[in-house]
């Protein structure tokens, strides 16, 4: 596919070679990127299109020029939604947001953030030496800050300085494929159930709760928040099911509204039931980071996941923006959960050391 401004084509789309969703873009020519950036800005429908075009993941790969104008990560995610989100206003710990940008979320293991990878060890090869994609013997699947309503819509994922070849991919998983390959009797269950999604952290998980941890006292505008398991999408209509792993459930209340809670319950069990058949290869997506890598993709049809990589010998650093104001009509004229009724920090009483 090739999209034009109206002097000439802007950029192709090809599929990725590796999935049946998502898509990657090649920019024309060798212009800087600003002079994109701005064409893009006029034009901004091109992008927007080529996006929901391929399921809402596109891959810019040599996009260096960001690196030194974070900026520009910042225009272009305003490409993508009403409201680029400053994550001082968000459930977010200072000390990894952008010195200079607060639109930018800093993913590194290098000071002051300090954010380690998943640990080892990473589950063994496939047999043909693939990457294991599936839960549960893949963990840490979720769609970002689903804790929170209205849920953000869209997601921008910079490569700075990734880590080595073969370590640190991101793993993608297509939810409406998935709610599309559902038994009959599998959609009936889910149709119309509430998922409770909590922050992680919060010694709600399934692991905190098996360990006996006692859960942190939360302010208002950081308790779990009810969100539906399937989802309609605002601008594609297609259905795709909504929920994360057990890291940003609630395991005491939930993971489901109306089910026996727990990790013994039957929401537990139905919990492991749907993350299996969303993870399985078909319907995912590993990505292997270069610098200047961008990732772009949809958090109302999409999971994703962070895999290992050896943070003790290498750094890491990515940026994350997030876009938002465009969750559905469900969610339509709902005050933002994440916001204190006072004057208090929105992570007060959650900050790590």
């Amino acid at each position: 596919m090739n999209l034009d401004a109206g002097n000439g084509r802007l950029f192709t789309v090809d599929p990725l070679t590796s999935a049946s969703f998502g898509g990657r873009i090649s920019f024309a020519g060798t212009s800087p990127l600003d002079s994109a950036v701005c064409a893009l800005e006029s034009s901004p429908a091109l992008l927007v299109q080529a996006f929901y075009g391929t399921g809402g993941l596109l891959h810019l790969p040599g996009l260096d020029d960001i690196h030194t104008e974070p900026g520009l990560l910042t225009r272009l995610s305003r490409l993508f939604g009403p409201e680029v989100e400053n994550y001082e206003q968000t459930l977010t710990e200072q000390k990894k947001i952008h010195p200079e940008f607060p639109e930018i979320l800093q993913i590194t293991n290098m000071p002051p953030s300090c954010q380690m990878p998943p640990a080892q060890p990473d589950p063994p090869l496939t047999p043909a030496g693939g990457l294991p994609v599936s839960f549960p013997q893949r963990r840490g699947w979720h769609t970002d800050q689903s804790f929170r309503r209205p849920p953000p819509d869209i997601s921008l994922f910079y490569a700075v300085l990734p880590s080595p070849p073969g370590q640190g991919q991101t793993l993608y998983a297509d939810a409406a494929s998935a709610y599309d390959a559902l038994s009959v009797d599998l959609k009936s269950t889910v149709e119309g159930l509430q998922g409770i999604h909590a922050i992680p952290g919060i010694g709600r998980a399934e692991y905190a709760v098996k360990a006996g941890e006692t859960p942190k006292p939360l302010l208002p505008h950081q308790r779990p928040q009810r969100q539906p398991v399937v989802r309609t999408h605002p601008v594609t209509g297609r259905r795709s099911l909504y929920l994360c792993e057990a890291g940003q459930m609630d395991w005491i209340d939930g993971p489901f509204v109306g089910m026996e809670p727990g990790p013994e319950g039957d929401g537990a069990a139905l919990l492991y039931e749907l993350m299996m058949h969303m993870t399985q290869p078909e319907f995912t997506y590993v990505h292997e980071w270069s610098q200047g890598d961008l990732l772009i993709w949809d958090n109302r049809n999409l999971l994703h996941c962070a895999t290992w990589y050896d943070a003790q010998n290498h750094q890491r650093l990515m940026w994350r923006t997030t876009t938002r104001g465009n969750p559905g009509e469900l969610y339509s004229g709902e005050d933002r959960s994440w916001l204190p009724e006072d004057d208090a920090r929105p992570m007060a009483g959650l900050d790590s050391d």
